[in-house]
């Protein structure tokens, strides 16, 4: 049974929580099911040194709610915390399994867009990508640059030279967060409700569809993804997993994203309470 969340704490103390987070932690509290760790934030994410505001007095099982780490850094603190008598439910295998995309793309391919793999910093032969792709987009192996000057996507006017500065502005932007490699993705045409997206994240928590929420600020009056493609994959190889699925203009739908249920965020609007209820209940 899970009976521990586990939080960064603030930057400013290692006994306050982080304050992007205070919703979540509150919410934790009012379920009365949960005990709650915070680990110092910046003692871990820049020293690599776990500290803990409170030790437990027994083995415990918990959940990490907090922010994306490299697999490397999250198996680091994985067996830092068990050496402590914390148990992650979510072990460093199912972690880089859905956190890294490559790695969830064969299990989903037949129904997400199309995609190829490239490494860090080599140049990407554009004649080739236009030769597979007549539009497409750029992340890394766990997220783009969306928000940014950085193009939505490319097409076929792109040369080589123009394709390569922009490159560099990507790494730039991506930084230290920079993970595995680069991804050309198809670029997928999603229908729009206003000036919405029909974007939905389902959370699986132990291979259960626990919580399906709209994930693009879209009115209530959208189109919901099929359940049987939602049922379809709850049995990806990790216990606590989000897919995001967005319909398209011809109203078919794509997986447009996966992730570690972890450090994924949960949507505007929905209700933290029953998320974490839900949580408790599907690992009881």
């Amino acid at each position: 049974m899970v009976n521990t969340i586990l939080f960064p704490s603030s930057f400013f103390s290692t006994h306050k929580i982080d304050e992007d987070l205070q919703e979540e932690y509150d919410a934790v509290l009012r379920t009365g099911l949960f005990d709650v760790i915070l680990f110092g934030y910046e003692q871990w994410f820049h020293e690599g040194k776990l500290v803990l505001a409170k030790m437990p007095t027994e083995k415990v099982y918990a959940v990490y709610r907090g922010w994306m780490m490299q697999p490397d850094l999250y198996e680091q603190f994985y067996t830092q915390l068990a050496q402590q008598g914390i148990f992650l439910v979510t072990n460093p295998n199912e972690y880089a399994n859905m956190h890294v995309f490559p790695n969830v793309y064969p299990m989903v391919r037949e129904d997400t867009a199309k995609m190829s793999v490239f490494p860090l910093h080599e140049e990407i032969d554009i004649v080739r990508v236009k030769q597979e792709f007549s539009r497409f987009m750029v992340k890394d192996y766990v997220k783009s640059v969306k928000g940014t000057e950085f193009p939505k996507y490319f097409d076929h006017s792109i040369d080589q030279s123009s394709f390569n500065q922009w490159m560099e502005v990507f790494y730039k932007y991506r930084g230290d967060l920079l993970t595995g490699g680069i991804c050309i993705k198809e670029y997928l045409d999603l229908k729009r409700y206003g000036d919405k997206t029909n974007e939905f994240r389902v959370f699986y928590i132990n291979h259960k569809a626990a919580a399906i929420t709209r994930n693009s600020g879209q009115m209530q009056v959208t189109a919901e993804p099929p359940k049987e493609l939602i049922e379809k994959y709850r049995d990806l190889p990790s216990v606590l997993y989000t897919v995001d699925y967005a319909e398209l203009q011809d109203g078919t739908w794509r997986i447009i994203e996966a992730g570690d249920g972890e450090v994924s965020g949960l949507s505007q609007g929905q209700d933290y309470e029953a998320f974490f209820r839900s949580l408790y209940y599907c690992f009881a």
